[in-house]
């Protein structure tokens, strides 16, 4: 698939197929994430690929309104980052880069927010990442169990100006 193709076919997915996801596709997945632009070339990310069911099923509980779905997930990725000045942007970054190598594979992923959410701390201890990361992002991915569907996005006229905002 070429990269444009990819980048807009690209949708969430939160039903999964209970298939494995090989070790060796979410290593290039995250691999992906590590190849993401970063300001200052910091690279202050981390991240934690969760594939344990009984783990998947403790993190969910821990966001169960943001994530329910990753239980039922194959793995969970999980995007942390160094408290940086860039942390947000670096870790966002990261994030479209891992769900959109998922989606070369096949797969499909939902961006669950973990910055600024009651839960992020929760999620942090609970995986036992040291403190001065920040979790950025659970990222669940898995086939999906139904084809993909495009979500309806605003026409390109109320979001493009030429110039200067009209």
């Amino acid at each position: 698939m070429a990269a444009y193709e990819l980048l807009v076919t690209r949708s969430s997915v939160r039903e999964f197929l209970d298939k494995p996801v090989p070790k060796e596709i979410i290593e290039k997945i995250i691999y992906a994430g590590h190849r993401a632009a970063t300001a200052r070339n910091l690279q202050p990310w981390i991240f934690v690929a969760v594939t344990e069911a009984e783990s998947r099923k403790n993190i969910k509980n821990l966001c169960p309104k943001n994530g329910p779905y990753i239980e039922f997930a194959p793995v969970c990725i999980c995007v942390f980052c160094e408290n940086t000045s860039y942390y947000l942007e670096d870790g966002s970054a990261a994030t479209q880069n891992i769900i959109n190598a998922a989606h070369s594979f096949g797969l499909g992923s939902v961006w669950v927010a973990g910055d600024k959410k009651d839960y992020a701390d929760a999620i942090r201890k609970y995986l036992n990442v040291p403190e001065k990361y920040k979790l950025i992002s659970l990222v669940p991915v898995g086939y999906p169990k139904t084809p993909l569907t495009l979500t309806p996005k605003k026409p390109m006229s109320e979001v493009l100006f030429w110039g200067k905002y009209e």
